[in-house]
């Protein structure tokens, strides 16, 4: 691990909506959208550990937010893999028609 990496310290800062020993899922606190997180610090999961992660992020997106395409340009934070629900034809949370908490 970096001497100091925001998603390997996973503060919960935002909602969380799921965690388990493979990742969690939290609101973006800049997009407002929801997150998966892979728990190891890097940015290349293995094939089935992507698939996972991404099928849980939008198995929570579909309950807590609605239809998502999923972003992974790693934009802020480019050394530790996650990925971005975004709402399908919109970037930010508020591009969803209607968050459900």
């Amino acid at each position: 691990m970096p001497p100091r990496c925001d998603l390997c310290e996973a503060l919960r800062i935002t909602p969380w909506y799921y965690e388990d020993d493979l990742c969690w899922i939290a609101e973006c606190e800049i997009c407002e959208v929801p997150m998966v997180v892979w728990r190891q610090h890097g940015i290349n999961p293995p094939a089935d550990e992507l698939a996972t992660m991404h099928a849980r992020l939008r198995e929570v997106a579909g309950e807590h937010f609605g239809a998502i395409y999923i972003d992974d340009n790693m934009r802020n934070i480019p050394d530790h893999y996650h990925a971005h629900g975004r709402p399908e034809g919109g970037f930010w949370g508020r591009d969803f028609p209607a968050k459900r908490r």
